[in-house]
């Protein structure tokens, strides 16, 4: 016989019961909650692989671009450099001050490094053809403090200089214009004349240019 502090067979199941809903209830959050973090997961990862294609498909319509541009700029360069006679309307095959392909023109008129000896050697060429005496010729051999990185942006850069020949006026009439159509550009800053018609002394101070080489940087970018 039940004590009368004995809990009753129908009080044992009623808390039997609610222990079960208890139970149930919090396993049933739990699962709620898991759920609602999973999707919430699930949906950043898929939200991040969408932001991933769309980064990889405009990366590949921009290579096919980069890709269809080249070709078109092959042609152009060969149809440049084939050209029966040059910009200067020298031979591309010649050896002469006009001669030379379009593309070497061209590096020839603005050199990607800077080269002193090299201008030196351009100025003695343009005046022994003009058959005058060179003087003195002169300038900064600066290559230690102009050695640079190339840039993705690069600028003209001055390399100053200084030339005297002496010639009768005719020639150094001449080598003023010689210089002033050289395809490389100078930019004559003073000059000077002493003497007479028949032996006459030039002195130039001038300014010529190189451009350092533009380079091509392949970057990766991080998706975020």
């Amino acid at each position: 016989m039940a004590t009368q502090n004995s809990p009753s067979q129908k009080q044992l199941l009623i808390n039997k019961a609610n222990s079960r809903i208890v139970a149930v209830t919090s396993g049933a959050a739990f699962i709620v909650v898991f759920c609602l973090m999973a999707s919430y997961t699930l949906l950043g990862q898929l939200s991040y692989q969408n932001r991933v294609l769309g980064a990889k498909k405009t990366a590949l319509k921009q290579l096919n671009e980069d890709i269809s541009n080249t070709q078109s700029l092959v042609a152009s360069y060969k149809a440049f450099v084939s050209t029966p006679q040059n910009v200067l309307g020298g031979d591309p095959n010649g050896t002469g001050g006009q001669d030379g392909d379009n593309a070497k023109l061209v590096l020839d008129a603005l050199p990607s490094k800077y080269d002193f000896p090299a201008l030196a050697t351009s100025l003695e060429k343009v005046v022994t053809d003009d058959k005058v005496t060179i003087e003195s010729m002169g300038g900064t051999d600066d290559e230690v403090a102009q050695a640079q990185s190339a840039s993705s942006s690069p600028q003209p850069v001055e390399i100053p200089f200084e030339l005297a020949v002496s010639g009768n006026y005719a020639d150094i009439q001449k080598v003023v214009k010689d210089l002033d159509k050289s395809i490389r550009p100078f930019q004559i800053q003073t000059m000077q004349l002493t003497g007479s018609e028949s032996k006459m002394t030039l002195n130039i101070s001038a300014l010529t240019y190189y451009q350092p080489e533009k380079t091509l940087k392949i970057r990766t970018e991080v998706v975020k």
